[in-house]
């Protein structure tokens, strides 16, 4: 069998593929890791997935490529792995996905490259329906596919109910996007555009699969945390800060924006408007501060 043979299997496959030499250049990049990524074939085969592609970081935001790189690891020690990291799509955002990396031997016992294996953890089918569903009741943005806020508010009001009949708390975070009049009137509304779009698809990719993340109104986004207290709040809204901040598109150079988040969990006597505006002066808190951080 020729490798023609085995590159048809491979791109036959759902899940992202490709193959690096030594120096982690890569050699083969499957049609999984094209829809997957964004990236075509003759994009990227000849770099190495530093090289403004995937640009792996954990759910910190920190970096992998240059000191935590599994790839790397199993490429000195031969040892199989298995994370779970962030990488760089195309059009900017983060996306989740179970990385597992093998080494490549060649016939003489030696190492002569490395495979990684990677397969998005968002559920697409279960949110490509929910999406479906809510477009048709006219509660979906139009521009980032998220709930909108009349959805957003039907959904706090549901939360505050399981809270006062059976005391199940949540939390709200309350996100905006730093200097955004600043994207606008540098780089014009089509560019601040895609900025939202990118911002959206980070947050979603970075929340747990029973939270909401919605689009309150213009650079400001809404997520209600199911079962979550002050830490937590803190520990999911970190993750969305850094996130974000290791999120770019280009515009034509490369734009970065950063969040400031504001948070708070529920309680038992209150209304949509106040725990809303708890959770927004808890953000204005955090512009105040310096911007890109988070206050709980």
């Amino acid at each position: 069998m020729d490798d023609h043979f085995y590159r048809d299997i491979l791109d036959s496959l759902s899940d992202g593929v490709y193959f690096t030499d030594t120096q982690r250049r890569i050699t083969f990049w499957n049609k999984g890791a094209e829809k997957l990524t964004g990236y075509l074939r003759e994009e990227v085969v000849g770099k190495r997935c530093m090289d403004n592609i995937l640009m792996h970081v954990n759910s910190r935001g920190h970096v992998l490529c240059t000191s935590q790189c599994p790839l790397s690891a199993t490429l000195g020690d031969r040892r199989q792995r298995e994370c779970e990291v962030y990488f760089h799509h195309k059009e900017g955002h983060r996306v989740p996905v179970l990385v597992r990396t093998s080494p490549i031997l060649g016939r003489d016992g030696n190492v002569v490259g490395a495979v990684e294996v990677f397969s998005s953890t968002l559920s697409t089918v279960l949110l490509n329906e929910r999406l479906k569903s809510m477009q048709q009741m006219a509660l979906v943005d139009t521009l980032t596919e998220l709930p909108n806020r009349r959805f957003l508010e039907m959904h706090l009001r549901t939360k505050l109910d399981e809270l006062a009949r059976h005391n199940i708390g949540f939390g709200v975070l309350f996100a905006d996007i730093d200097r955004f009049k600043d994207v606008n009137d540098t780089y014009g509304h089509e560019i601040g555009d895609k900025v939202l779009k990118m911002v959206a698809r980070t947050l979603v990719g970075s929340s747990r699969q029973s939270d909401v993340i919605g689009r309150w109104g213009g650079e400001e986004f809404l997520g209600i945390a199911s079962h979550a207290q002050p830490d937590m709040l803190a520990e999911i809204g970190e993750r969305f800060r850094a996130l974000v901040q290791q999120s770019s598109i280009d515009a034509p150079m490369r734009l970065h924006v950063t969040l400031s988040i504001g948070g708070t969990a529920a309680c038992p006597d209150d209304t949509v408007a106040s725990i809303v505006g708890r959770a927004d002066r808890m953000l204005y808190r955090a512009k105040a501060e310096g911007r890109n951080r988070v206050c709980v």
